[in-house]
Order: structure tokens, then C-alpha cells, then sequence
């Protein structure tokens, strides 16, 4: 049924709230201060009519916008923008229990994003490329995205003759797209493994498209050039598909943030060390040791680090830090542990840092809500939770991270 609902406030994801008798509705698209004609059915509602616009609201740079799912926020204006991110921040401390000064917003979207993942699905006789439609299975053709850096500028044409070339088992597909020194790094997965006839198709069309690598499922195709990314002093070639920051300004950042925090020292631990972004620079000042579970990326931090000079020794392990952290004398020896986990945190790690007498812990998240919880037990250990900036890299969407710094006394 159609409602007029005033717009009290912005949800975690974006979506506008308004207060009802019948409880709160989320709105997406709608912003604090406005009233709307909606479309309501439970929780949810979708915007008829906006009768009373905000002065917050501006028009979205992308005509995709509210079909495509990829943004949240276009329509936000860069005050509102801001504080809706940073609050995501706050509010995941607060309901934590944690007291801790937060940062403004770092906005860290630089030139664009250099990593995106393209999804393929035959639609009747065509194979689509393009992003899902927000909380939907619904596909959204893209032919250009302006959130992505220039040197994605081709992705989305090349995505879509690589989804045609491997549509003919009409299995959806994921390409995942990075911009290197090289040239384009792409990634295929959902396909299954290639015959030497479409591997050579394959050699071929990357030869045509001028690709630095291509690679099925992690299996290499093609590399006709190294696809290398700059971290720090080094340049480090990323396993095919393998983590990498979004942005390469969100990844000095955040690197930045890192390093502002370091306390003097001579060894430090890099867990969740991925190929290596923070440990090249890490490197610069102290001994690391960088714990990954990826292979595959310690490999390539090896390789990284055997070929920069002027670096301090990179011990490397693989290890997974979920189910074999390290344990409180394993970490007693470093002057400091720097962390980057995935979005579930890095529960069990934190809790044997609790146990520990490391000092210092500089925690870089990617989500604010496992952050806090992984806070939480840190404090309980004794660590004081010194400053929190929040990091933008990706910009109009839900996503913000951050950089936790603990700091504690002589412990045991």
C-alpha cells in the first residue's frame, strides 16, 4: 500500500529510515529530512513520489544509478556522505562497549577503483556482462562505470568478449578485471577447467585484446606480461585473482595510516599478510614476518621482496590464522603485530594477542561490526584502543574501512 513517511535518518547500508507506528521502514534512495510517497510491504519500501526533496540530495553521476547495485550513495551530498560512513564506524564501537576518538573520513578513492568483478549469465541467445541489481538476481548490463579507474577504462568491452568466447556451456561466470603497470589482469571463475582448443582461442583472444594475463580459475593461460603493482619500494606481481586493495590510493592510505602509527622497534609481524602491502613497507623500518594462508601469495611477496633493495628481511609462513594463530610465544617477540583479516575479523588471532605481552597492535579492518567485537577482547586484555580512522576507497557504496590502533603498558 502507498504511505507518506518522513525520513528520520540514514540505515548502515544507505537506505533512508522512517518511524511508523507499525515499526521502522527502510527505503532505499531516500534521505533524512525528506517526506515520500512509498510503496510499503513489512520493513521495506520503495519510493512512488519524493514530496519534499532534502538540501542533502544532488543528482547521481551514473544513469545506472537505483538499478545498478554497485552504488548506495550517489545521491548524497559529501557532507552527508561522510558522516553516514564515519557513523557506521561509531555506532559499531558504541554497541561494543569500546570508547574510542574516531577520525573524520579519509577519502581514499584516488583515480578509481583498479580491481572490479564482472558477472556473465546467457540471457536467450546473448551472454550479459555487468554488475547485479541491488539485493536481487537481476542482471544489469554495464558498458562503463565511473567509479572505475582509467585504466579499466575497456574492462567492460573486454569482459564482454571474453563471456563470449566462454558462454557456450551458458555457465554464469565472474571476470574479475584488474588494471596493472602491465595492462589488464583478468581472472575468469565459474567456467571449470579449459580443453587445449579453447586454451589456444583463449591465447589468442588475449593476444587480440592485448591482455597482460589471463588466467581460468587461478590457472594461468596466458601471461604476455607481468602483471606488477607497486607497493611501497617493491613491485609485486599478485597471484591470478588474488587479494588487492581496491584502489591503489586506498592502499597508501591505509599503508600511510600504518606506518604514522608504528612505534620504534626491530621486528614486527604482518598476519594476514596477503602479497604483501603492508610488509614491503613494514620492511623499510623493521624485521617482518608475514603470515598468509595464501600460498600462492606468500609466494609472490617472496619473489617481491627478493627482487627490491633496501628493505630489512621478510621471513614469510603460510599459515592459517583462523585455525592455527599464533600462539602468545610466538608473538612475544615482536615489537608490534599489524593485522588485515577478512571481513569475519580475526577472533581467535586477537584473543591469543590478549594473552600476549606484544605492546603494539595497528588492526587495518574491512568491516567495522567484526572490528569492534575483535576490540572488545583486546580491551579486556589490557590494550587501550588509542584512534580509529576510517578509510573511503570505496566510494558511493556501503563498504568503509578503518585503522585501529592499541596500545597497552608492560604486560606479565
Amino acid at each position: 500500500m502507498n504511505e507518506t513517511l518522513a525520513l528520520a535518518r540514514l540505515g548502515q547500508r544507505g537506505d533512508g529510515i522512517a518511524e511508523t507506528p507499525a515499526g521502522q521502514v527502510f527505503i532505499p534512495y531516500a534521505l533524512p529530512g525528506e517526506t515520500v510517497r512509498a510503496v510499503v510491504d513489512g520493513e521495506r519500501g520503495q519510493v512512488v513520489e519524493i514530496i519534499t526533496p532534502a538540501e542533502s540530495r544532488i543528482a547521481a553521476i551514473c544513469p545506472l544509478f537505483t538499478r545498478c547495485g554497485g552504488c548506495a550513495a550517489q545521491h548524497m551530498a559529501p557532507g552527508l556522505y561522510r558522516e553516514w560512513k564515519r557513523q557506521q564506524v561509531v555506532t559499531a564501537l558504541s554497541r561494543a562497549g569500546i570508547a574510542a576518538p574516531v577520525g573524520e573520513l579519509v577519502d581514499a578513492h584516488g583515480a578509481g577503483r583498479r580491481r572490479v568483478t564482472f558477472h556473465a549469465r546467457r540471457q536467450g541467445e546473448a551472454m550479459v556482462v555487468g554488475f547485479m541489481a541491488a539485493r536481487s538476481h537481476e542482471l544489469i548490463a554495464v558498458e562503463a562505470c565511473p567509479v572505475l579507474a582509467p585504466g579499466l577504462a575497456r574492462a567492460p568491452a573486454v569482459a564482454q568478449m571474453l563471456a563470449n568466447r566462454l558462454g557456450g556451456a551458458s555457465k554464469p561466470l565472474d571476470i574479475q578485471v584488474t588494471a596493472s603497470e602491465a595492462g589488464l589482469d583478468i581472472d575468469v571463475r565459474g567456467h571449470g577447467p579449459i580443453a587445449g582448443k579453447l586454451r589456444l582461442v583463449l591465447t589468442e583472444l588475449a593476444e587480440r585484446l592485448d591482455l597482460a594475463r589471463l588466467s581460468i580459475h587461478g590457472d594461468v593461460v596466458v601471461e604476455r606480461r607481468t602483471p606488477l603493482q607497486r607497493m611501497g619500494k617493491a613491485l609485486v606481481a599478485p597471484a591470478p585473482g588474488g587479494f588487492l586493495q581496491a584502489t591503489a590510493a586506498g592502499e597508501e592510505a591505509l599503508a600511510s595510516l600504518v606506518m604514522e602509527a608504528l612505534p620504534k622497534g626491530k621486528r614486527a609481524a604482518d598476519l594476514f599478510a596477503g602479497c604483501g602491502p603492508f610488509s614491503f613497507r613494514l620492511a623499510e623500518r623493521m624485521q617482518v614476518t608475514a603470515v598468509e594462508s595464501d600460498q600462492a601469495a606468500m609466494l609472490a611477496l617472496t619473489k617481491g621482496a627478493g627482487a627490491t633493495q633496501g628493505l630489512k628481511p621478510i621471513a614469510t609462513e603460510t599459515r592459517d590464522l583462523f585455525r592455527r594463530p599464533l600462539l602468545e610465544h610466538e608473538l612475544n617477540g615482536f615489537d608490534v603485530v599489524v593485522l588485515d583479516p577478512p571481513r569475519a575479523g580475526a577472533e581467535a588471532q586477537v584473543k591469543r594477542l590478549a594473552a600476549s605481552k606484544v605492546k603494539d597492535v595497528i588492526y587495518v579492518s574491512c568491516d567495522a561490526g567484526s572490528f569492534a567485537r575483535d576490540a572488545a577482547t583486546l580491551a579486556a586484555g589490557g590494550y587501550a584502543l588509542e584512534a580509529v580512522t576510517p578509510v573511503d576507497q570505496f566510494r558511493y557504496s556501503a563498504h568503509v574501512e578503518l585503522v585501529g590502533v592499541f596500545r597497552r603498558g608492560k604486560k606479565g
